[in-house]
């Protein structure tokens, strides 16, 4: 995976001392004596905003991490619950944040990036719906860093569990969000498709089930024409179409059914695969048969994992043709999932998932 340049950046963001929740420059006084009131006046609003106004901008003056790291988290460590507070404190929040980020669209490209990334980790960080538009405004962007924690605010496990469904705000904010997404998993690296892949597994709508499904064809694809990456993802795909099996859509099942049938006949026609993409099969493999498979047939089972630790392909493919079957009689997985894959050219139902394409050939030198 070529991700390090994702992860050193993530990894600067979080190793940094953010845990001194003090910085030289920011002033705290006032703002933790409001913090403290159980009711408040217009001075102490006032306050809230002068503290959000003077705390960003510092954090988009500052060049130095180990201080950014200081003052984001002097701005996390005074948010409160108190109504009036937090309702001032977010509105405050998106008023200078939202004026940053359009600041720094006038900076030169390499400051516009650290600018630009230190203010979604900030969002990321205050778990605001009222932030998320800010997001998704950059789910687009031509940086991959940037597009990747614009997608990590807006699937923020903490923000869904505020976008309570009994308002319907924040549903119409839920669905908006996944229609963006619609819009980006076609060409997002799979580190991107994870966050999106728990976001849709974690809403208990139907558009949530839809865009996992989406996922799951782009996967589908992506192995077909085998320019599938990092193939660990779908442990997080398959386990989230695996637990929404039982809602009873039929296509939730034959996408599960049809995208671990790739990975099992990757690895068996996958020879020329890099030891990387090999250990990473055997990973889903196994794991897969043991949380997913065994529930979903009603009995345990490790006959993958014999075949994949005693590197057995005939093990592997005769424990494919079991639960998959072939075009004249369906397989184990198959009959219990009560499942088709389709038709053939002849309008005939397929009892089988589809064949996995030979991988392509080496291009001569």
């Amino acid at each position: 995976m070529k991700f390090k340049s994702v992860i050193f950046i993530i990894l600067i963001a979080y190793l940094t001392p953010a845990g001194i929740l003090y910085s030289q420059a920011v002033d705290t006084q006032e703002i933790e004596q409001v913090r403290r009131k159980e009711v408040l006046n217009s001075k102490d609003l006032q306050i809230i905003d002068n503290f959000l106004a003077q705390a960003i901008e510092e954090l988009v003056k500052t060049r130095d991490f180990t201080s950014i790291a200081r003052t984001r988290s002097v701005i996390l460590s005074n948010q409160s619950t108190q109504a009036q507070y937090a309702q001032q404190f977010s509105e405050s929040a998106y008023k200078y944040i939202s004026l940053s980020l359009q600041q720094a669209e006038k900076l030169p490209q390499e400051r516009q990036f650290k600018v630009t990334l230190n203010l979604l980790i900030l969002v990321d960080g205050l778990k605001d719906p009222r932030l998320a538009d800010l997001a998704i405004a950059r789910l687009k962007d031509d940086n991959k860093v940037i597009r990747y924690w614009a997608v990590r605010c807006v699937t923020n496990p903490d923000l869904i569990r505020r976008l309570n469904p009994a308002k319907d705000a924040n549903m119409q904010l839920a669905r908006r969000i996944i229609k963006e997404l619609e819009k980006i998993i076609d060409s997002s690296e799979p580190e991107v498709l994870a966050l999106i892949t728990k976001y849709a597994a974690d809403l208990d709508i139907p558009e949530g089930e839809d865009l996992l499904g989406q996922i799951a064809e782009v996967r589908i694809k992506q192995y077909a024409d085998w320019t599938v990456k990092y193939e660990l993802l779908d442990i997080t795909v398959l386990k989230s179409l695996a637990d929404k099996i039982s809602s009873g859509k039929p296509e939730i099942a034959r996408r599960f059914a049809q995208l671990y049938s790739y990975v099992i006949q990757r690895r068996l026609k996958g020879q020329d695969l890099s030891n990387d993409n090999k250990r990473y099969l055997a990973s889903v493999l196994v794991e897969i048969e043991d949380k997913c498979i065994n529930r979903l047939l009603g009995r345990s089972q490790s006959i993958i994992k014999r075949a994949v630790e005693s590197a057995n392909g005939g093990l592997l493919s005769q424990e494919y043709d079991r639960l998959f079957g072939d075009q004249t009689q369906a397989g184990e997985l198959t009959s219990k999932l009560n499942i088709d894959y389709g038709t053939d050219p002849n309008g005939k139902k397929r009892t089988a998932p589809l064949a996995l394409p030979d991988p392509p050939k080496p291009r001569d030198e």
